[in-house]
């Protein structure tokens, strides 16, 4: 497990290409505030967004999720592990302000990234003072 990819997956790179070419600014891997070991893939902490690009088989997508057949109940426990802590940071993150979109990384990037925008364009508009920050590459 400590050789997978936790960050800079292709899904999440080629939503940030598209996000940057449309003019949006970003910062990656931001701590969630409030909850040690958990960050947010895509934030844009002036507006409280954050965006996950969540993988089926970690994060137990409905149509991809698959169960490994040895050592079957630790990874049921594992995976389960992992869906909760998913629901409990995005229940953090909201009932603190933020606007939560999730996404699973077999969703096509040009979508994912078209409803990142609107949440961006809603949230200026609610919030217009507030500035999406600049974009720091890590």
């Amino acid at each position: 497990m400590s050789r997978q990819g936790r960050r800079d997956t292709e899904p999440e790179l080629a939503v940030r290409r598209l996000l940057y070419a449309a003019g949006l600014r970003y910062r990656l891997q931001r701590r969630v505030p409030g909850m040690s070991r958990r960050t947010i893939d895509i934030a844009f902490p002036g507006l409280r967004i954050a965006v996950f690009l969540d993988g089926c088989f970690w994060h137990g997508c409905p149509e991809h999720a698959t169960s490994p057949r040895a050592n079957a109940q630790w990874w049921r426990s594992k995976l389960e592990g992992n869906m909760a802590r998913d629901t409990e940071t995005t229940a953090h993150l909201e009932s603190a302000g933020w606007t939560v979109l999730r996404f699973w990384e077999h969703e096509a990037p040009d979508r994912v990234a078209e409803a990142v925008a609107e949440a961006v364009l809603v949230a200026k508009q609610r919030h217009p003072g507030r500035p999406s920050p600049p974009h720091h590459p890590a």
